[in-house]
């Protein structure tokens, strides 16, 4: 230890050192918000399938939870999707997931179990249904998929609800007038490649990596879902259809499967869940971390660059969890 100045004794050493720390104290408090704790534990977060936005997304979100919550550990989950992830959070299996507004309609609309217990943290982005077949399969309405063979997505997914809500407003029955094949977008890809499929329906952001390589290395369209289908589905099920709008894709969402076309298709937005027992300080941080994230993991994963605060809060049929309500009241201008 270096010597004390000559002319200062070890009482006033001390009182400088306490405060000192007072001092640092104060700096602390100032700059942590009165009344936020650090969230400390474990959380499961459930995804989705390998190659999709889901678990994409919830890779990249992960990377930042880990840098604003440090004493939270955080599990990925991958699942089939949407329905498999409300199941998840509402029975205590996950803490947090990524689920389409549909699916969580449906959720409660069955009375699943701990369906009182779902809360929204946020509105993230919306999901575009992509019908995409063979260019060769002269595939050009959804009513050419009779008789053909269709991947569907697995039990559980999100894209099983639409698919065979769309085939039911097409005219079509999902088990008995087209070839319905339980698949992901891991392996429908392939499957179309193969030549083991003649389309294949898919719910996800723009672009969806598996699509876009898929576009690159095989011939494929984009099959067009107008507004009088979107209409026609609207008629199927009045109540949880309200959740699906008609939209567009953009002409460069996958260049080479649209010729510089836009493509009329159905949106559906994506909802960030949990449940009321999570702990409220543990859910603003979760909350502020999402939105604070969007232009990092924007960069990779492109539908995240659509989460903007001021639509945040709409997470409908979900009331917003206290603590991504505290958050949003925080920030508010």
């Amino acid at each position: 230890m270096f010597p004390l100045p000559p002319r200062m004794s070890r009482r006033t050493a001390f009182v400088g050192g306490v405060a000192a720390l007072v001092v640092a104290g104060l700096l602390a408090w100032w700059l942590v918000p009165l009344g936020e704790k650090a969230p400390s534990g474990s959380v499961k977060f459930s995804t989705g399938v390998t190659s999709g936005v889901y678990e994409r997304y919830g890779y990249l979100l992960k990377e930042d939870l880990a840098k604003d919550l440090p004493n939270v550990s955080i599990g990925l989950l991958t699942s089939q999707g949407s329905q498999e992830n409300i199941s998840r959070v509402a029975t205590g299996k996950a803490d947090f997931t990524i689920a389409t507004a549909d699916a969580v309609a449906k959720y409660r609309r069955d009375n699943g179990p701990g369906a009182d217990r779902l809360r929204g943290c946020a509105r993230l982005y919306d999901d575009y249904v992509q019908l995409i077949a063979a260019k060769s399969s002269g595939i050009k309405t959804a009513r050419d998929l009779r008789g053909k063979r269709v991947g569907v997505g697995q039990e559980g997914s999100g894209v099983r609800l639409i698919a065979d809500r769309l085939l039911t407003a097409a005219g079509l029955h999902p088990k008995k007038a087209v070839r319905s094949v339980s698949a992901g977008i891991d392996t429908m890809p392939g499957l179309l490649e193969s030549g083991d499929l003649d389309a294949f329906f898919w719910s996800g952001g723009l672009p969806t990596a598996a699509v876009q390589q898929l576009s690159e290395r095989f011939d494929i369209s984009l099959v067009p879902l107008d507004d009088a289908l979107v209409d026609r589905l609207h008629d199927t099920a009045p109540v949880d259809t309200r959740y699906y709008r008609s939209a567009m894709m953009p002409a460069d969402a996958y260049k080479r499967a649209q010729d510089g076309t836009a493509v009329p298709t159905v949106a559906v937005a994506n909802l960030l869940v949990t449940t009321d027992r999570i702990d409220a300080d543990l859910t603003e941080g979760f909350t502020r971390t999402v939105i604070k994230s969007r232009d990092r993991i924007g960069k990779k994963v492109h539908p995240a660059q659509l989460v903007d605060l001021r639509t945040a809060i709409y997470t409908d049929p979900l009331q917003l969890h206290d603590g991504a309500l505290h958050y949003y009241r925080s920030v508010k201008p």
